[in-house]
């Protein structure tokens, strides 16, 4: 084992040597420089770099007091309020500016406690996703997390790899790197070790591997020169804003917020001008007009949201299903297309090997004996699984001894484009061969003389549903390393036959996920024989299945026809994935891809919501927004239904607050025009809101009725807009009706009719939720939580009983009639009535809609992959200990 070389004191410190420093250095130069060599680091090196560099990350996931409650405070409505609350205690009107003092900060405090929890859990969510590489340390391989790397560590790279850091090339074995994350440019570029001149572009650093980019092709290694914030990937991902990109939801939500300030902004200017117009004290009627506009607006929507987001989480990592953000739930919720891959899927992933077929009477042992040999990697760690599965088999265990005096002279390592590995190998006889395994159409077309008896073999393991991989070979005089051009002229020596059987519960989840209105479509590059056949197996359809071929003749529009029929898409590229995503997407609705290869990773882009598995590569992982601990799409299922529960209680509370609280407020201003005296205090809307708000933090517990589960729900700002003015005036109807009892029977004075009007519209906007939260008819029908049942009666019972209360002088509340309470059952019973017969009117006349997709950012990529090197603790931009400069 090679000893640890001590940097020269003319070399750069390893703080100083960039990646465009060390790519105008010689191999030996560089690691002289970091003070490692090809063994990789000691555990203390490690240690100690770790100490002085910091987490290889860009970015952060951390729950931070400041900013969730500089969340909360950032209304202009409060702040306005609060200014307005200050004036009056200066002006003499101390007691009700105190009030409005202590009402707000609850309500913030409220806001702020749930949301913080919320992100508590995003930072607990974030840290159970990990993205590992192989490093080289004390001589021996392993996995660690990226975030673990170190300057001076040597990495191991293979197909499919996010670069983990800025890497000088040690060795690469036809290394391609897809550089579009950071140079923009489509074409992968090729690597090797040769230094490059002093000064050359970042884009044109052929000797270097650049942090964020993929392993388009080939494998490499190489020694870590910069990490973290120190690459050239850091630097611009520190340059960008830390906001996400927003999803549909968000999208929504920001709409909403939108017209309620349309709808606040129309009424308060108008109950202002009109108090003014009245002689009413300006103070008074400034305070009353913000707190009318508060009342209409949905403080603790945040809250709501980001604790049925959490509290959906928590639920849906307990079913093995982890989010990138929480707000992709919902997202996830609005899925109806899913296009999977085939294999772990719908089969058991798990790989066997079970025969080799020899092509024209020869020995099934050569055949698995040059399998053997044609592998790019047989180390434990990493590996392509049909390999892995070919060594473990017990037929491999014959076949060592004859392995041990060949050598392996060059590889051409596997691509997506290809679909073949070939490996130069010496014979013990001295005699060199090209042999090359894969894809048995793609080796086939490359082979001379194919018996037609092998052809038939194939085709009947194909329909058997099994998987094949063809052997061939050809003399190969010099040994260099092979290239494309060599794989030419073979001779068939059989094939290889895998078996990945179905899995038995996979037939009862593809009906389940049916019965939640997502068709499910398999993508795969596997044979269409083989793919049709599994599909049949698990009653997923009969009809043929479309290739890349195929798909190379249909323009979008016929394709996007084609994709309505379909159900199998067999042997296609990643392109051809991509493509079918995202026509799928134009037509509409939430689409899926679900994929753990790095020929999904375009598609996991494209789609709406990409889906993963843990076991996945790491471009697959990055690339996608959901990551599944086990690859069952009964596991999926229930993300969706746990996405479309979050998504129909969080529109609950939106209808809540656009009906009842618009009813209340309209109420208000209407009351206005014909009073003397304000119809209430500002102090007392406010605390009507909090106490209304309060309750409605148990909707996140709620139950949802079946049938709102079977079909995806989309954002539809009009159905809102009509349900509001539809469901509004029918609660005025009752604020009116108060007014006139508490006028004309109970005769009632400021005190009183404040006192009256404040309990019945907390009981009406309140328990209207029972009546909101379903679309049954009684609504008795379907069961509301328990949570949200108490904290409904609960919150009524505290607002019928506080005129009676010691507070009652302070909050400017007068008692009431023991009869008030009486006709106060009569018209909350009537409210109920008249909402049931509206829900069955409107919802006869009214649809919801879907929204259309929106493009995807050009930053989306470079965004979602600075996530890839985040920790839960803190960015690691920053050095700590005494390396800070």
């Amino acid at each position: 084992m090679a000893t640890r070389t001590t940097p020269s004191p003319a070399r750069p410190a390893v703080a100083d040597l960039d990646v465009g420093h060390a790519a105008a250095l010689p191999v030996e130069a560089v690691l002289d420089a970091l003070g490692g060599t090809l063994d990789g680091l000691s555990a203390g090196d490690v240690a100690e770099r770790s100490a002085r560099y910091g987490p290889n990350a860009v970015s952060s996931h951390r729950a931070r007091l400041v900013p969730v409650l500089w969340h909360q405070l950032r209304s202009p409505l409060l702040v306005l309020l609060m200014v307005a609350a200050v004036a009056s205690y200066f002006v003499g009107e101390r007691s009700d500016a105190v009030i409005i003092g202590v009402i707000v900060a609850v309500s913030v405090g409220l806001g702020f406690v749930n949301e913080y929890r919320a992100e508590k859990a995003a930072e607990a969510l974030h840290a159970q996703i990990r993205h590992e590489t192989v490093v080289l340390r004390g001589g021996r391989p392993g996995r660690v997390d990226v975030t673990a790397l170190v300057p001076g560590d040597v990495v191991e790279l293979k197909l499919g790899d996010v670069v983990p850091a800025d890497l000088r090339l040690v060795s690469v074995t036809g290394l391609e790197c897809d550089e579009s994350v950071l140079t923009g440019e489509s074409l992968p570029l090729e690597k090797d070790t040769a230094p490059v001149a002093g000064g050359t572009a970042l884009a044109e650093l052929s000797g270097c591997a650049l942090m964020g980019t993929v392993v388009h092709a080939g494998s490499a290694t190489g020694v870590v020169v910069s990490t973290g914030a120190r690459t050239g990937f850091g630097a611009i991902a520190a340059g960008l804003s830390t906001h996400q990109l927003d999803t549909e939801f968000q999208v929504g939500l920001r709409k909403f917020s939108m017209l309620l300030v349309y709808v606040a902004g129309a009424l308060t200017t108008s109950i202002f001008v009109v108090n003014v117009v009245l002689h009413k004290p300006i103070l008074d009627a400034l305070l009353f007009s913000l707190a009318i506009a508060v009342g209409i607006t949905p403080q603790l929507l945040p809250a709501v949201v980001s604790t049925s987001l959490a509290a959906g989480s928590r639920r849906m990592s307990r079913r093995k299903v982890l989010v990138k953000r929480l707000v992709c739930i919902e997202d996830l919720g609005n899925v109806d297309v899913l296009f999977t891959d085939k294999t772990g899927t719908l089969t058991l992933g798990r790989i066997d090997y079970m025969r080799a077929v020899p092509a024209a009477g020869g020995d099934p042992g050569e055949v698995l004996r040059w399998g053997l040999l044609c592998t790019e990697n047989t180390a434990a760690v990493g590996g392509n699984p049909l390999d892995q599965a070919l060594w473990a088999s017990p037929g491999s265990a014959a076949q060592r001894a004859a392995l041990a005096g060949h050598t392996t002279l060059g590889v051409l390592p596997f691509d997506h484009e290809r679909r073949m590995i070939s490996v130069a190998v010496r014979d013990p006889a001295g005699h060199t061969v090209l042999v090359t395994k894969g894809a048995p159409e793609t080796v086939l077309d490359r082979c001379t003389g194919v018996p037609p008896e092998a052809r038939l073999a194939l085709d009947a393991e194909f329909a058997a549903g099994n998987r094949v991989v063809a052997v061939a070979s050809r003399p190969f005089p010099g040994g260099q390393p092979p290239t494309p051009a060599d794989e030419q002229g073979l001779t068939l020596l059989g094939f290889l036959v895998f078996l990945d059987p179905p899995k038995q519960d996979a037939a009862r989840a593809l009906r389940r996920l049916g019965d939640l209105g997502i068709a499910v479509k398999v993508v795969t590059g596997d044979n269409p024989a083989v793919a049709t056949k599994v599909c049949h197996d698990l009653g997923l359809g009969d009809g043929a299945a479309l290739t890349g071929a195929d798909l190379d003749g249909l323009d979008d529009d016929r394709l996007a026809d084609a994709i309505t029929r379909t159900t199998v898409f067999a042997r296609v590229s990643p392109e051809h994935k991509a493509r079918i995503v995202r026509v799928q997407r134009q037509s509409g609705g939430g689409v899926a891809f679900l994929g753990d290869g790095v020929n999904d990773a375009l598609a996991l882009h494209a789609a709406d919501v990409g889906i993963s598995v843990d076991s996945a590569t790491d471009v697959a992982k990055d690339a996608a927004d959901v990551i599944l601990l086990e690859k069952d799409l009964d596991v999926l299922a229930d993300g969706v239904t746990e996405g479309r529960r979050i998504f129909a209680n969080t529109i609950k509370y939106v209808l809540m607050g656009t009906s009842s609280n618009f009813g209340n407020m309209f109420s208000a201003a209407g009351a206005s025009l014909f009073l003397t005296f304000l119809p209430m205090l500002p102090s007392q809307i406010l605390l009507n809101n909090l106490l209304y708000d309060t309750s409605q933090l148990a909707i996140p517990t709620d139950t949802v009725d079946e049938e709102q589960l079977r079909r995806p729900s989309h954002w539809d700002i009009g159905f809102i807009r009509r349900f509001m003015v539809f469901f509004g005036p029918l609660s005025s109807v009752f604020d009116f009706v108060t007014f006139g009892v508490m006028l004309w029977v109970f005769h009632s004075g400021p005190g009183q009719f404040r006192s009256g009007w404040f309990v019945e519209s907390l009981a009406t906007q309140t328990l209207v939720i029972f009546a909101i939260r379903t679309r049954r008819i009684p609504f008795f029908r379907s069961h509301p939580s328990l949570p949200l049942t108490l904290g409904a009666l609960g919150v009524v019972t505290v607002g019928a009983l506080l005129p009676a209360t010691p507070l009652a002088a302070a909050l400017g509340f007068s008692p009431l009639p023991g009869g008030f309470f009486a006709a106060l059952a009569g018209m909350v019973l009537g409210y109920l009535v008249l909402i049931e017969v509206g829900k069955r009117i409107f919802y006869r006349v009214v649809r919801t809609t879907t929204t259309a997709p929106r493009p995807a950012s050009p930053r989306r990529p470079l965004r979602r992959r600075a996530g890839y090197f985040s920790t839960a603790e803190r960015a690691a931009g920053i050095p700590s200990g005494k390396g800070r400069r």
